[in-house]
């Protein structure tokens, strides 16, 4: 029989009014999913943070694995794949949601209830997904600095678990009145944009916290789409802005919003600015080099995907 790793996060997805978790009160049905599978299960709760990126490296180091299952928040993800990223053995990953926005996941197409998820990971195939490099970390969906991007790790926990997605959304409008800009000198396929910026992300997914949509998105191309805001001059502008964020496409862009696609840029500033990653705070940077790593990890899923979209002509 194959062997599964099957590292979950605990508190992932735990409901307000119960207390429970949604993965610890359906772990034995996921396990039984993977036994009758054809696995023999391991499983592993993470502890404390950055515990499964330890832990995953380890897994991957000893070779006596055939697959690796994560069960958790974007955030649990981040680590996993940051574990598998630093291993010298690669092994291929499944992905249980149960976290509040969950973008990857959706881009990927995995079902929401974490049973149905299970079973997709079984009767799945492997698909080779591009992974970021963000200096000497690694990504699986998002970096992003400026307007909002602390919304996700200052949020309060109760608030996500209560109304989801939703207490982002409330938690961001707070910020609107302050916004604060950043003098940068970005570099991309040989050329170079000087000026002032509130808010930039480089993303792999069509689903950005929860509520933020981009067209010909592939998680395979080698390449990121790459969305960054100049300051606004006017409240005008400021909701031109918010409205094409809603859905982001190359002929809606004005001239405040710039959207290109790359597979490696860099990004100066004169000061340290905050950077998120996946969610999570990764700390304040002077310069940041971020690099696509085209089909860096193996995941589990049912094919065809929902997401393989031809891209458009320029």
């Amino acid at each position: 029989m194959k062997k599964l790793f099957f590292i979950f996060n605990p508190s992932s997805g735990k409901n307000s009014s119960t207390g429970s978790s949604s993965i610890k009160s359906r772990l034995w049905r996921i396990i039984d999913i993977f036994t009758k599978g054809g696995y023999i299960v391991t499983t592993y709760p993470t502890q404390c943070h950055m515990d499964a990126c330890e832990k995953i490296r380890k897994v991957c180091s000893e070779g006596s694995y055939d697959l690796i299952v994560c069960s958790g928040g974007d955030g649990t993800l981040n680590e996993v794949i940051h574990g598998i990223m630093i291993s010298d053995n690669k092994l291929p990953l499944g992905y249980i949601p149960t976290g509040t926005t969950n973008d990857f996941a959706k881009t990927l197409g995995i079902p929401k209830k974490v049973i149905n998820a299970a079973e997709w990971i079984v009767d799945g195939e492997p698909f080779s997904c591009d992974i970021g490099s963000f200096n000497e970390r690694y990504f699986t969906y998002i970096a992003a600095f400026g307007a909002f991007t602390d919304v996700s790790y200052e949020t309060p926990q109760q608030f996500k678990n209560i109304i989801g997605h939703s207490a982002y959304i409330l938690e961001g409008l707070k910020r609107m009145g302050s916004l604060k800009s950043y003098k940068m000198r970005i570099e991309y396929d040989g050329n170079i944009i000087e000026d002032e910026f509130v808010f930039g992300m480089i993303t792999n997914s069509s689903s950005i916290g929860g509520f933020l949509s981009q067209d010909d998105v592939l998680l395979d191309d080698g390449v990121y789409e790459v969305t960054i805001i100049k300051k606004p001059s006017s409240v005008v502008e400021l909701n031109l802005i918010v409205a094409s964020l809603l859905n982001i496409k190359e002929s809606k862009i004005n001239d405040r919003v710039l959207f290109f696609r790359t597979s490696k840029i860099s990004f100066y500033s004169e000061t340290e600015i905050a950077w998120t990653i996946d969610g999570e705070y990764a700390g304040s940077e002077m310069e940041v080099s971020i690099e696509n790593k085209n089909k860096a990890v193996d995941f589990y899923v049912k094919k065809p995907l929902p997401l393989t979209i031809e891209l458009k002509e320029d």
